[in-house]
């Protein structure tokens, strides 16, 4: 399977696509949300105003933010 580039996540109609927030957010209104893309990347949004440009990352570049999370260098 060939990778991924960015400007092909950002080619993907996400009109129809399902918007999710993470558990924790105890159903606050003021998360982000994500969405699943092609080859494991992924669209984050900003709930409280879904309306505005989303962000895309590739599976690589959301693996290594997770992991920034994960180990508290981000």
């Amino acid at each position: 399977m060939k990778p991924v580039v960015k400007e092909e996540l950002y080619a993907v109609d996400l009109s129809g696509a399902t918007w999710r927030k993470s558990s924790r957010s105890s159903g606050a209104e003021h998360c982000v949300e994500i969405t699943d893309l092609p080859g494991g990347g992924i669209a984050v949004r900003d709930s409280k105003n879904p309306e505005r440009d989303d962000l895309r990352y590739t599976a690589e570049e959301w693996q290594a933010f997770r992991l920034g999370v994960i180990e508290g260098s981000l």
